[in-house]
């Protein structure tokens, strides 16, 4: 046998973080059918990328946290919603009530201090924003040397051969 580990066609990761992050959206989802009240002494830590995909936070609280944001589900929170792919919930920052839209896919961790329980996720990466051309992306006009790509250095980061 050998020691090389072959590259997966399957995306076992990813699949493996789909699975979690539907754990917190059952937990979430059991919290709704009970009236949204919390069992026992439970309570969540959740952590979010606040620049992903479908995140809907007001201004205020994207520009005091343009990457990351833990809220907690404890005493004071409302209007919580699940569905397959997000959750909403209203929460009051310095006293002016907000709801937040939060798909699972930003989520980054969840924990439930009460039980000891802690989940980690990859963060879903963000799409590329778009951007002008750059200056020299263009081909060279008939005036000008055209770059034969001799200073073009090459990285391969692929597989293991």
């Amino acid at each position: 046998m050998s020691d090389d580990t072959p590259d997966s066609l399957i995306p076992y990761d990813e699949i493996v973080q789909e699975a979690l992050r539907a754990v917190v959206g059952r937990v979430l989802g059991q919290i709704v059918a009970n009236g949204g009240m919390l069992p026992g002494d439970h309570h969540f830590y959740i952590t979010f990328k606040t620049s992903a995909p479908g995140v809907a936070i007001p201004p205020h609280l994207k520009e005091r946290f343009p990457d990351e944001m833990t809220i907690v589900l404890q005493n004071k929170f409302w209007d919580l919603g699940v569905d397959d792919g997000s959750f909403t919930v209203g929460l009051s920052f310095n006293q002016i009530p907000t709801k937040l839209v939060i798909p699972f896919s930003a989520i980054t961790a969840f924990v439930d201090p009460a039980v000891d329980f802690g989940l980690q996720f990859q963060a879903a990466a963000p799409e590329p924003e778009p951007h002008d051309s750059a200056e020299n992306d263009a081909p060279a006009s008939d005036g000008e040397k055209a770059d034969d790509g001799s200073n073009v250095v090459t990285v391969d980061f692929g597989r293991k051969k």
